[in-house]
């Protein structure tokens, strides 16, 4: 997948939060700034974007990819356009990231370094 300059009405772009929702920079600050995400809102959907937090703890990360699944699941009108959380600002390798989402629906659009890491778990 390529940078993510615009979405379809039903796509949404799924980025990497910090706990508070202060989106300055990385994915966060595109999705403030093109998809409608939330100052001060760290996660979930927010206009056209989805935020995960990447920023506090992997317990949290674990827990918040597995909301973010199960949304997905239930929402399959929706294409959701996975950016690499986690392994910018965050600095988490994609080895860590990536594995919860081997259970993702169809809906969601896996970032090519997640299907990367994904392909040699099941090599």
């Amino acid at each position: 997948m390529t940078r993510i300059e615009s979405l379809e009405a039903h796509e949404v772009f799924v980025f990497g939060s910090n706990g508070l929702g202060f989106h300055g920079g990385g994915a966060a600050r595109t999705a403030y700034d093109r998809f409608g995400a939330v100052w001060g809102q760290a996660n979930g959907l927010q206009g056209q974007s989805y935020g995960i937090d990447t920023m506090s703890g992997p317990e949290v990360l674990a827990e918040q990819v597995a909301v973010f699944v199960e949304f997905a699941r239930s929402r399959t009108d929706l294409r959701f356009l996975l950016t690499p959380i986690g392994t910018g600002i965050a600095g988490i390798p994609a080895e860590e990231v990536a594995p919860p989402f081997l259970d993702a629906p169809a809906n969601v659009v896996l970032p090519d370094l997640f299907l990367d890491v994904l392909r040699e778990l099941l090599a």
